[in-house]
């Protein structure tokens, strides 16, 4: 029996949602099936689109339609281990500062007019020496140009040998490479059309662009002449077309999969988790039928962080640190606020889902133990008081109220202040907040990015060591694995850094985030990733 409800805004919008989702699921089903789309892949941007042109690939929306477009020298796979893309094979010299790959000679750019008689032409290495060259042009401006930081000099061999030489050795380099960034662009394509490259993208994907109408729709459709081919070697990809609407808002994206109009929704917005999931993340009866759900870990790292110079004594205390980290219970703050999606962060600061990761040097919930603590700190300072401000945006605030009312009830005061995410951005990157809460999505899959938060030659502004952190033994380890070629030892070296940090408590762990895909029935073999990347060359509509 469903208990009667007061009939505020908010309440009124989720009977709305529910009605409508229930009609739909009711009326539409059959019409849909007759749709004379089964096979384009439909999904909808709410966050719009900017470019096409990969060397703007920097917002998950972007990155999403250029991994369709576009194709680098390696890739990644739903493992997080480097696979060969245009590059067949490379070599890595015995300093780790060489890099050497070698081309496959039947990759071809999509049909265009200006490539002459026939439309197209083979990838060569002067294509990604070109590309890279771009990359670095202050002119062009790409905000990935940071991925070649590291990289001394590169140069196309002969057509089919491309080389990279690095002025230090970097063991992440080739992840780094398979970014959207480091994506082959053909030169006379991308010098005709200038800043309009943005939308008229010609690349060697599994599709090829055919036409945006920006804010409405973008199509792209299948290349006939895409060079990757399946396990039983048929080719790559299986679909004719992908069609991406651009409906501002999730709420009425759901609506449009809950009709069957498109294919996909990622990621749970408020406005419908409590509609599809129960509270403990399994997706309800209701849509058995029609919806598929998979999920697993995201390179992300929810955390609150103390600033390790601040001058307030709380904030200093090596005890109200541990206190904070043991006070609050993880798994119960999932169950409530997250319907069970999102792993508690239990482990080290490097989230599940990476080598290095290790679920035994942090914190469980043990609140004895946590107002021990604050009763310690209370007689060693005299300070009956104790007080603490967490600085956080809207959107999380309901977390930060959760943890403020769990230590409350163990003896010490939390306040929390709301402020916008530009403010918070600014303030925390200049050292103006005692504490905060933020989280670290990976900008490329190995644990080296995470443990890049606590060298103190990274310290914020001019680095992302937003803590002020810094002990020398942690340094010396960090240096050490960029010289260590051995992926076993330096999964070791990560770990160690990792365990130390946690010690150290400058960061308070909530938890590890999820990729969550929902998809009709109808969708096999889209697969997710800890990247939250979306390939769509294997997908398949029954």
């Amino acid at each position: 029996m469903i208990k009667p409800i007061a009939l505020t805004s908010e309440y009124f919008k989720a009977y709305t949602l529910l009605f409508c989702i229930t009609i739909v699921f009711c009326s539409c089903t059959s019409k849909n099936k007759s749709n004379n789309d089964s096979q384009v892949f439909r999904y909808n941007e709410h966050k719009n689109i900017g470019s096409l042109d990969p060397a703007f690939a920097k917002d998950l929306s972007d990155i999403w339609a250029a991994n369709q477009l576009f194709n680098g020298l390696v890739q990644m796979d739903d493992s997080l281990i480097v696979q060969p893309s245009i590059a067949k094979t490379w070599h890595i010299s015995q300093d780790a500062l060489s890099y050497t790959f070698t081309l496959r000679n039947d990759v071809y750019f999509h049909k265009h007019s200006l490539f002459g008689s026939d439309s197209t032409r083979t990838v060569t290495a002067k294509d990604f020496e070109y590309s890279f060259n771009r990359l670095n042009d202050k002119q062009v401006a790409s905000p990935g140009s940071w991925v070649l930081g590291k990289v001394e000099t590169f140069k196309a061999v002969n057509d089919s040998t491309f080389n990279i030489q690095l002025n230090q050795p970097f063991p992440a380099f080739l992840g780094l490479l398979t970014m959207k960034y480091c994506s082959v662009v053909p030169k006379e394509i991308v010098e005709h059309y200038g800043s309009d490259f943005r939308s008229n993208p010609i690349g060697t994907g599994p599709f090829k662009f055919k036409r945006w109408e920006e804010n409405l729709k973008l199509v792209f459709r299948k290349n006939h002449n895409y060079f990757e081919k399946d396990a039983q070697g048929n080719s790559l990809p299986y679909l004719e077309a992908i069609a991406i609407t651009f409906l501002p808002d999730k709420q009425s994206e759901f609506l449009q999969f809950a009709q069957g109009n498109i294919d996909f929704v990622s990621g749970l917005d408020a406005s419908y988790k409590d509609e599809i999931l129960t509270a403990k993340g399994e997706l309800r009866e209701f849509y058995a039928d029609d919806v598929n759900m998979i999920r697993g870990p995201y390179l992300n790292t929810e955390y609150l962080a103390f600033f390790m110079d601040s001058n307030v004594p709380e904030v200093q205390s090596d005890l109200l640190r541990k206190a904070v980290n043991y006070g609050f219970d993880r798994k119960k703050m999932m169950t409530y606020l997250r319907n069970g999606i999102g792993i508690p962060a239990n482990g080290g600061f490097i989230p599940k889902g990476l080598p290095g990761f290790n679920s035994k040097v942090g914190f469980t919930y043990q609140p004895e133990k946590a107002k021990a603590l604050i009763a310690q700190y209370i007689e060693e300072t005299g300070n009956q008081n104790p007080e603490i401000t967490i600085t956080t945006t809207s959107n999380y605030l309901s977390f930060c109220e959760y943890i403020q009312r769990e230590l409350q009830k163990h003896g010490l005061m939390v306040n929390v202040d709301v402020i916008p995410p530009s403010t918070l951005k600014e303030a925390k990157a200049n050292g103006k907040l005692d504490m905060f809460r933020a989280s670290w999505i990976a900008d490329y899959p190995d644990a080296e990015n995470y443990l890049s938060l606590y060298y103190s030659k990274n310290f914020a502004p001019n680095g992302p060591n937003y803590t002020h952190f810094k002990d020398a033994q942690f340094d010396e380890w960090y240096e050490q694995a960029f010289t260590e070629t051995d992926t076993k030892k330096r999964e070791i070296l990560y770990a160690k850094m990792d365990s130390l940090v946690m010690d150290k408590t400058p960061v308070v762990n909530m938890f590890y985030d999820e990729v969550v895909r929902f998809t009709r029935k109808e969708v096999t073999g889209l697969g997710i990733n800890p990247i939250n990347l979306l390939d769509v060359k294997r997908v398949k509509k029954n």
